[in-house]
């Protein structure tokens, strides 16, 4: 499936959490998907922008590990039916928003935490899609520069 449609469901399901542990699933799959599409553009991506994804992927990696889903069966992964990321510009602008969606729901999760180890656990996520963030938003500006031989493959 092509990332723009993974990142659009996870958009949607994350905006119809209606329990604490259902954001953090959502927040985690947010994460997962960070790591495929970098992992996808390190390989396959623009060349000015590889050694970015890479970045990106383990940023989505560590992301993935600060939060704990008990059962998690790796049908349960979205990203992992990623197949392809066809414009990574739109792709990448997309994966900001959704970070950024995610980034906010962690924090309405960490303020009704009532469980210590929950708040850090939210706190730690989000440090990882901010950081995750951050390294799309350095993608973005390497595709933007076209004298650096930025933009879409041809």
């Amino acid at each position: 499936m092509d990332a723009a449609r993974l990142i659009e469901a996870t958009r949607h399901a994350l905006a119809q959490c209606a329990s604490l542990p259902e954001i953090i699933a959502e927040a985690w799959q947010a994460q997962a998907l960070v790591e495929a599409v970098g992992t996808r553009l390190a390989v396959s991506g623009p060349p000015v922008v590889r050694a970015e994804a890479v970045a990106l992927s383990e940023a989505g990696k560590r992301g993935c590990g600060s939060l704990q889903i008990p059962g998690q069966r790796t049908e349960d992964v979205r990203a992992a039916r990623l197949s392809a990321v066809r414009e990574p510009r739109c792709v990448l602008l997309q994966l900001g928003g959704l970070l950024g969606e995610s980034g906010v729901a962690l924090v309405g999760v960490a303020v009704a935490a009532e469980e210590e180890g929950l708040y850090w656990q939210c706190l730690e996520a989000i440090d990882a899609a901010d950081e995750s963030g951050d390294r799309v938003a350095g993608m973005l500006r390497r595709l933007a520069l076209p004298e650096r031989g930025g933009g879409e493959e041809e």
